[in-house]
């Protein structure tokens, strides 16, 4: 078997063997169809490098046209899936344009006045028009994590490298009129090999991002409390901590809302543990919504919330549990029987200083406590302040 044989072989394996691989991964991951639209455009490159060598029964002409076909729809297929895999709006109109454009052109030097040379120019500048027409998407996304950066690069690479590489080939080269020693040409080679890169530094990203979608998930689920949606004890400890940290360094107000739902003992063992899920369940959704995009909601325990909101001072945060006290005694729960109220105490302490989280959750539960002992479903604020340890002034001035 000749080299040039083997160097033509060597992208349809690798694009198999990747198309295999993300047709692995979709099928444990159902919910992400990016990875099954990946795997189509590299099992469908495939043959449009095995019809550049091995011409159809069709004939040569639409042999090629065929081979280009493939490319095609591998590149738009591989072009929307990335774009789509980072949240982005993929451009259909304008990946459609470039390759419409681009095989168009191609038919028009193949069937009307056929140039070779003109061919490879339409379809390398349509690819690389969609190659950077998916890093113009990612650009805005580039920034939020190393594969984003990585992808976004490699996307400018493969334009630079089917507008570049191929002129200056061409030019170097010289037009080519027919296809006598065209795959033992440095186009061709350069061509392949460059593909063959690309095509494994893209997917190596991609596998790395799907590796850390499932990570995420994974932490997500270990952090997430099943029943409330709402983070578990760990998971709000943690966010918490970073919050508190990032409005030290801001300067930003922090207060911190515990909530604790009133005779939800007696509720459980008087209407089943159903309707108290229900009830957990339904005051988690109405504390998620109060706290917003920029606050932190936990279940901290059985029938314990907690609620740490940046930018907010003791009043704001008091006006919050106020609202949700209100809303949540007066609202009706499904499953529960009909003049049923279910009420919730909370305790409200706000931020001095630097402040970590566990004084300022200490100062919160012990307003919650005298909400719970003075009649409960009522909002107590904690006017305490973290002691602060006396220094001599001869220790003070050094």
């Amino acid at each position: 078997m000749d080299t040039g044989l083997l160097i033509a072989l060597l992208n349809p394996t690798i694009a198999l063997a990747l198309g295999a691989a993300f047709l692995v991964l979709w099928t444990y991951q159902r919910h992400r169809p990016y990875l099954a639209v990946l795997a189509f455009s590299y099992c469908v490159s495939a043959p449009g490098f095995l019809f550049q060598y091995f011409t159809l029964p069709i004939g040569m002409a639409l042999t090629k046209l065929v081979s280009n076909i493939c490319f095609t729809i591998a590149g738009c297929c591989l072009s929307g899936a990335i774009v789509a895999r980072y949240g982005r709006k993929v451009p259909y109109l304008g990946i459609g344009m470039l390759a419409g454009g681009g095989l168009a052109s191609f038919c028009w030097f193949l069937f009307v006045e056929p140039d070779l040379t003109w061919r490879i120019l339409a379809m390398n500048f349509a690819l690389g028009g969609i190659s950077l027409l998916v890093g113009a998407e990612l650009r805005p996304v580039r920034n939020n994590g190393p594969t984003e950066k990585i992808l976004f690069v490699l996307s400018l690479l493969s334009g630079l490298n089917f507008f570049v590489r191929t002129l200056i080939v061409v030019i170097a080269h010289g037009p080519f009129t027919t296809y006598d020693g065209f795959y033992d040409s440095s186009y061709w080679t350069t061509a392949l090999l460059s593909h063959a890169l690309l095509s494994l530094l893209i997917a190596l990203c991609l596998f790395t991002a799907a590796a850390l979608d499932v990570m995420k998930a994974l932490k997500a689920e270990t952090h997430t409390d099943p029943l409330s949606g709402l983070l578990n004890r760990r998971g709000f400890e943690e966010r918490a901590a970073l919050l508190l940290d990032r409005c030290a360094a801001a300067k930003f107000p922090v207060a911190l809302v515990l909530a604790d739902l009133d005779h939800f003992k007696a509720l459980n063992d008087m209407h089943g543990h159903a309707a108290g899920d229900r009830v957990i369940a339904d005051f988690a959704d109405k504390l998620r919504s109060a706290a917003g995009a920029r606050g932190v909601a936990g279940r901290i325990g059985g029938e314990e919330f907690a609620v740490l909101l940046p930018l907010s001072d003791l009043a704001a945060a008091r006006l919050l549990a106020e609202a949700v006290r209100t809303l949540y005694s007066a609202g009706r729960i499904d499953g529960l029987p009909a003049g049923i109220k279910v009420t919730a105490s909370f305790g409200v302490a706000a931020r001095t200083g630097d402040e970590a989280l566990g004084p300022l959750m200490r100062r919160a539960d012990e307003a919650l406590y005298k909400a719970k002992k003075t009649g409960r479903d009522s909002v107590r604020l904690s006017y305490e302040r973290p002691e602060t340890v006396f220094m001599p002034e001869s220790v003070r001035s050094g």
